[in-house]
Order: structure tokens, then sequence, then C-alpha cells
């Protein structure tokens, strides 16, 4: 298959119905991007909103149904694949609830001109967040600390969700190997590309928490993430079962099984 100019941004979708309509429109106002949906079995009708929009913009939205909520990091994996399949030589993932404001993607696209992948990057100078408790701001800026520090990486937003990539760097992520679901998909795909010594290059946005719709954070997100920094450190990721750890058997079992079900960032 051919290559294409546009860019395509990739959505995962549970519960979003409010949001999708909207979301679509201001993504397709920002220039060459098309917009892929990847609902999972939506029970709001998400994915009738998702249908609803491809047969309105028939060649700039199209939407993958999974009949189950299987996590955000396979939702992206499934989105990945589809986008090289179609040529696409800038890809983007961002979050369904106004948290990522579209009109950045212009900047993101811009930064791939000299990097592999770009992040949208709260944590970094002009970057912020809105609306958030002080819990959830220790939480994410904690997050980050603690990802970064374990895993060496020189990215100050490790959980970020709102990303873009140059094809050569998604074909090069071998993406049937990622394992992490919840935000430790953010952390782990990050990780990857830095190991591979891509380009990463920082972007500054401003995040504002979701205007509708209920958050999908829960704790063990939380830990799924905690425990994914280390068996990525560790380079268990793909094996290391035969080693013997002195954990509690609830991490020991998160460590080498983990299952998270995680939809968005922290």
């Amino acid at each position: 298959m051919g290559t294409s100019t546009r860019g395509l941004v990739i959505v995962p979708t549970y519960n979003e119905r409010q949001n999708l309509e909207p979301l679509a429109e201001a993504v397709l106002r920002q220039g060459p991007f098309d917009l892929l949906v990847v609902d999972d079995g939506s029970p709001d009708g998400t994915g009738e909103v998702a249908d609803a929009l491809a047969q309105r913009f028939p060649s700039r939205v199209s939407v993958l149904h999974r009949g189950a909520k299987l996590g955000l990091g396979s939702a992206y994996v499934q989105g990945f694949k589809a986008a090289l399949e179609r040529g696409h030589e800038r890809v983007f993932q961002m979050d369904a609830d106004f948290s990522h404001d579209p009109r950045d993607l212009p900047r993101l696209r811009d930064a791939l001109e000299s990097a592999d992948l770009a992040i949208g990057s709260r944590y970094v100078d002009h970057g912020g967040a809105r609306h958030w408790p002080l819990w959830r701001r220790a939480l994410s800026r904690g997050g980050s600390l603690y990802a970064r520090t374990i895993l060496g990486v020189p990215v100050h937003d490790l959980t970020s969700g709102f990303k873009g990539f140059r094809r050569q760097a998604l074909e090069a992520l071998e993406l049937d190997a990622i394992r992490s679901n919840g935000y430790s998909f953010q952390i782990e795909v990050t990780y990857r590309c830095y190991e591979q010594g891509r380009q990463i290059k920082e972007v500054p946005i401003l995040f504002v928490d979701r205007r509708t719709g209920a958050s999908k954070m829960s704790p063990h997100i939380v830990l799924e993430a905690m425990i994914m920094v280390w068996r990525l450190r560790l380079g268990l990721i793909d094996g290391g079962e035969h080693l013997v750890w002195r954990l509690p058997g609830v991490l020991r079992s998160e460590l080498f099984h983990p299952g998270g079900r995680g939809d968005r960032a922290a």
C-alpha cells in the first residue's frame, strides 16, 4: 500500500457519547488529519455515534468496533496496526474527552519534522494542567518522576497520552510485544522508543480535566503502572518468570501477570 501524507488520529472510546462528535469535528478542523475511533463496545451508544460520523465524513473518519472493554493499550495497538496498513506516515493518539486540545495537533505534527516521537507534555516550560484536585496533580507528577527515575528516560511527562509518531518509529516498536494497558502503556511505548535511540521531543500542552463523563482512573491502574516500570527496568516484559522475588503475593502476581484494564492517562 502507498503512503499517506495525512496524519491519522487514533481515539479509543468507552462511554464517550457526549464528547465524540464535537471532538471529531475539532480534530478535522486542524488540517490534514483523519480520525480512527476504536470503540470497546460502549453501552452508551458511542459506537453508533462513531458510525454516524463515518457516514458523515466517509473519507476522513473510520471506526473499529471491539466487542468488549479490552483496555487502552490494546486499543492503541490495534489502531497503530490499522494506521500502518493504511500507509500513514504520521500517527497520533489522544483522549476522547477534550483533556487533550485538538488545536495542539499541528504542533505535534510540526515536532515530527525533527523527532520520531512527539509528546504533549504537561511538565515542561509553558505546559500545565487545569481543574485537577491536588491529589491528582501529585499522582500524575509523582508517577512521571517515579518512572523517569527508575527507567532513566530523560522525558518529563512519561504518562502523557497525547503523542505523535513517525511511521518508522511505530514499525520498530514490535507492537505484538507490548504487554501493558492503562497508563502504563504510555510509559512502555516511550521507553521502548528511547531504548531504540529514537529522537523524542516534548511539546508543551495545557491539559484540562474532562468536561463530561466519568474518569476511568482507578487504584488498579496505578498499581499496574508501578509494577510495569520495574518489569521494564528488569527486562521482564518478554520473560523472566524463572526468577524468584520476595514480594507479597498480589505484587508477584501483578509483576508476572498484569491484568490492567485502564482507559486513559494519569
